[in-house]
């Protein structure tokens, strides 16, 4: 090497996964390739090359390599076969870029290196104490906490995300020990991202301690027995070999066989065109122009290889996509930049769960207090002995205001088998009354933003505390907003995600199966990193996707239609909904007899008695013994006996499958409502509390459950039963509102069909009237069937039924189907043109969106597997009709209350159901307040995005739910 050289070795691997989450999916616009992690890489390299990013590093490199993770496992996986063994497996999305990306650094002219058995950190420590030795100096390009041991005079970090130097200064603050000594912290803390195990109970901060103390991990090891602290020494002494175990798995190896010497790594001149090509197949406008410009390399030079490159074909720069502009760095960074770069700070933040506070005096707390007050916002998080927020009693509560700095405050931990009122709380905690006192100023500030994940549970639990939690963020919430139908929205799901971070397991504090404890009895020195944990997350997550709101054009959403509609919900659960215990038990005793009955008619058609509940002998009886058409073996071997296989027979006539359909059904009403329903019946308010889930599903609807209302049959007589039991108490009646066929509506106005729109407008009967469209029968002459053939078409269109299922429904051929199906597309053409359309910009951008601009993303719409793309071909049509209902009657309920208090009404909304809401009201508001809530429910859609069509609301009250449906 030359006279003073100056070696780069960047962290590739690294690199590839803070570029794909630092910055939004991007796909080359001529196929659809994901090539978002490519471009920051792409971008990053060349800033490093062309000025060597002087305002962090300094210095421009005399030689250069960039260091990639091999596939397969290392030498450390020999060691302990659990290491990274929980990692989960890349995006796939990020795996074809992969390789694009080691074809972009051989198109810089860059070492490309990587080494099977090794990791690419014991390639950049082999080629760090080469350079060392031959006199040169080393800049690491990373941020991996690992390679920090490998800092030292004449080897420094550069984290060029960040625009921050790594010196031995910046270690010994991250790591409280010098470099050196990096390795023997590591051993002690361990590290759950790779699954080094580590000494329980011990993080960074108490690791580094111990080895300032001690002076290595083998010298304390020898001393351990002389720790004072008990649960220390116990653990040290226990867990020595496993300690010994993760300082060879975090150790780096200096001695890997390298395959390129490092005079291999001289940099060398940029190849213009190679470089160019490459850059342009890949559609990267702005970066392939300012490479051309920076190497003169000219258009001809570039048309005459453009294909010699990794066989990718250049597509034409004129129709490269301007999200690639965007993100190659040309421009003043706007909030989708700063909220990128807001998720690559937040996510690289290590989080040490052994460092939180167990808050014990009201002096402690205090000082939390006025932090929360002095920032303006706190992540708050409950802990509770029950999932049921009606009944639970609060625990304890968790605090956060900054990365990494959370704490829990105990209230109700009892030990052994005692509990609060029987002498067994724990010592050391807050009185409940005094803190809650202390909670409710803070929680109800409103200069003070609170931040939850689910707030829903923990606002109802804290009402019953008589605190009201406001104003909030909710980042359960946020996630949903910004990215539905990606990913599910949970905590530890979101950590894992953005943080890169597995929460600690509720069963590693609790246990599982019958040995499972609640909370309340958790001891303090597991509770706290587990209940703190939870509000440090919360809050990175925050910090994390509330910036992406403005960034993602969700603003509106969020506040309009999410964050509102929560202590709507929390309400609306708090009241709960009376329900008749004796009308279930008669309708039980009715179900019972109904069953028996069906069962001697279905053993009388078999032959012989039999268990109707077992699929196996059912299946042998149709199939084995009858001999019935249509017989599928599941993988098990044994004869299908699903829903749709006895539906079908039925359907042909077959008498016996009919009969057990009809068991079926009964008997699910018997197990699922009338036997079920009065266990949910709360004790103290003697009504049902049903739990609304805002973020269930990617279009907008809620769900429900524990019960689940939202499934109550309501085509069957025996069905429709079950809601003769949800009943009005005393001197108020039940009003049901319903939206009256709000998705045909939508639609019309979505797909803009004149002949929709105009019945609607006129009030007309539109399953009718598309019948007259269809059949060329006048409205005068319109018979039932004719308009059951039309009203089964009209709906199913919106979920994109087929030929085959319009038969199966209709009880019609195949290519009767298809016949209607075609003529419903001839005589209202702008349906097919709106679902061609919705499935091209689904494809294009990878989600649809309602009219409020709710995004319902479908990541799996360009999958090669075509039931997988058909089936998400399906979903994105009906999504918007479904979201946009949805958003309609979710912008009503956040309406509704304010509404009826400003009319002096006293109604109190209980149920949401489908399209259709539940009041109870006094019997002498019912009229005033059916009128105030058509008039919201009918005005939902603000100005704005008033439908061309009316809206239209049923309303009626009676005693039960099912007579005023």
């Amino acid at each position: 090497m030359s006279e003073k050289p100056h070696l780069f070795l960047i962290d590739g691997s690294s690199y590839i996964f803070r570029a794909y989450h630092a910055l939004p999916p991007l796909t080359r616009k001529s196929d659809g390739l994901p090539v978002g992690a490519v471009s920051g890489f792409c971008n990053m390299l060349w800033k490093l090359i062309a000025d060597g990013d002087k305002g962090i590093v300094g210095v421009m490199p005399t030689h250069v390599a960039v260091i990639f993770d091999a596939k397969g496992d290392t030498f450390r996986n020999a060691i302990y076969d659990q290491y990274k063994a929980q990692r989960p497996p890349a995006p796939e999305d990020l795996v074809p870029q992969f390789g694009l990306i080691r074809d972009a650094v051989r198109a810089f002219n860059i070492a490309c290196i990587e080494l099977e058995g090794y990791e690419a950190d014991d390639i950049i420590a082999t080629y760090s104490e080469q350079a060392l030795a031959e006199g040169a100096d080393v800049t690491i390009i990373g941020s991996d906490k690992d390679l920090m041991q490998l800092v030292r005079p004449g080897v420094m970090m550069v984290d060029t995300m960040k625009n921050k130097r790594i010196g031995e200064e910046e270690v010994a603050e991250k790591f409280g020990v010098s470099p050196d000594k990096v390795v023997e912290v590591q051993a002690l803390a361990g590290d759950s991202v790779d699954n080094v195990p580590g000494v329980p109970g011990i993080g960074i901060k108490t690791a580094a301690q111990l080895i300032n103390e001690y002076g290595d991990l083998e010298t304390l090891l020898e001393k351990a027995d002389g720790i004072k602290q008990k649960k220390r020494r116990e653990n040290l002494i226990e867990f020595a070999e496993q300690a010994r175990i993760s300082k060879e798995l975090v150790y780096l190896k200096r001695d890997v066989p390298l395959p390129l010497g490092l005079d291999a790594l001289a940099c060398c001149d940029l190849e213009g065109p190679k470089l160019v090509s490459f850059l342009k197949a890949l559609e990267f406008t702005t970066l392939t122009r300012r490479v051309a410009e920076a190497t003169e390399t000219e258009a001809a030079e570039v048309e005459a290889t453009s294909l010699e490159v990794a066989g990718w074909e250049a597509a034409d720069p004129a129709a490269a996509s301007e999200s690639a502009d965007a993100v190659d760095g040309d421009k003043t960074p706007g909030p989708l930049d700063l909220a990128a770069k807001m998720a690559a700070d937040i996510g690289a933040l290590p989080i040490d769960n052994q460092s939180y506070q167990t808050v014990r005096s009201m002096e402690e707390l205090q000082v939390w207090l006025d932090e929360a007050k002095r920032i303006g916002y706190v992540a708050v998080d409950t802990e509770t002995d029950s999932l049921d927020a009606m009944q639970a009693n609060l625990v304890g509560v968790s605090l956060a205001t900054e990365p990494g700095k959370a704490c829990y405050i105990p209230l109700a931990h009892v030990s052994g088998d005692g509990d609060m009122f029987g002498g067994g709380l724990v010592e050391g905690q807050i009185p409940l009354t005094e803190a809650v006192t202390a909670l409710k100023g803070m929680l109800e500030d409103p200069s003070i933003l609170k931040i939850g994940q689910n707030l829903k549970y923990d606002t109802l639990l804290l009402s019953r505390y008589d605190i009201e939690i406001a104003p909030f963020d909710d980042t359960l919430l946020l996630s949903y907003v910004l990215d539905a139908g990606k990913h599910g929205h949970g905590m530890d799901e979101l950590s894992e995600l953005w943080l890169g971070h597995k929460p600690i397991p509720f069963k590693e504090v609790a246990g599982s199966g019958k040995s499972q404890i609640t909370f309340d009895k958790v001891e303090l020195e597991k509770a706290t990193p587990y209940a703190a944990e939870d509000a440090d997350v919360t809050l990175r997550l925050w910090m994390i996707l509330k910036p992406r709101l403005a960034a993602d054009g969700m603003t509106s959403v969020y506040e309009r239609l999410e964050r509102p509609l929560l202590p709507v919900l929390r309400r609306m659960e708090k009241r709960g909904v009376s329900v008749d215990r004796q009308i279930l038990s008669q309708l039980s005793g009715t179900f019972a007899q109904g069953m028996a009955g069906l069962e001697e008619e279905i053993h009388g058609l078999a032959g012989s008695p039999f268990n109707i509940g077992s699929p196996k002998q059912l299946g042998d009886i149709l199939f084995g013994e009858m001999g019935l058409p249509g017989g599928k073996k599941t993988k098990t071997g044994a004869w299908s006996t699903s829903a749709s296989v006895l539906e079908d027979l039925a359907a042909e006539g077959h008498e016996l499958p009919k009969k057990v359909v009809e068991w079926r059904q009964l008997s699910k009403l018997k197990s699922t409502y009338t036997d079920a329903l009065p266990h949910f019946i709360n004790p103290e308010t003697k009504r049902v509390h049903t739990s609304y889930s805002l973020a269930a599903t990617s279009t907008g609807r809620l769900a429900s459950s524990d019960p689940n209302l939202q499934n109550i049959p309501v085509r069957t007589e025996a069905g429709r039963k079950i809601r003769t039991a949800f009943v009005a108490e005393n001197g108020n009646k039940l009003i049901s509102a319903d939206y009256s066929q709000i998705e045909l509506r939508v639609l019309a106005h979505m797909a803009d069909i004149p002949q929709l729109k105009k019945a609607f407008e006129d009030g007309l009967d539109i399953h009718a009237m598309t019948a007259s469209e269809m059949f060329h029968v006048p409205l005068d002459e319109m018979d039932a069937a004719t308009r059951r053939r039309a009203k089964a078409i009209n709906f199913g269109i919106i979920y994109g039924i087929s030929a085959f299922g319009l038969a199966n429904q209709l009880g019609i051929s195949r290519g009767e189907a298809k016949t209607y199906i075609d003529t419903y597309f001839e005589r209202f053409p702008g349906i097919r043109d709106y679902m061609e359309a919705t499935k091209k910009a689904a494809r294009e951008q990878g989600y649809v969106e309602t009219i409020f601009g709710r995004k319902i993303h479908y990541p799996e719409i360009n999958s090669k597997n075509p039931n997988m793309r058909n089936f998400q071909e399906r979903a994105a049509i009906n999504a918007p009709i479904q979201g946009s209902a949805a958003d309609i009657l979710r912008r009503a309920m956040v309406r509704m209350e304010d509404a009826l208090s400003d009319a002096s009404l006293s109604a109190r909304m209980l149920l949401q159901v489908h399209d259709e809401l539940i009041f109870e009201v006094p019997e002498g508001e019912v009229d005033d307040t059916i009128k105030v809530v058509r008039t919201i429910m009918e005005n939902a859609p603000m100005p704005a995005l008033q439908l061309s069509v009316p809206l239209k609301v049923d309303a009626e009250a009676a005693d039960n739910w099912d007579e005023a449906h």
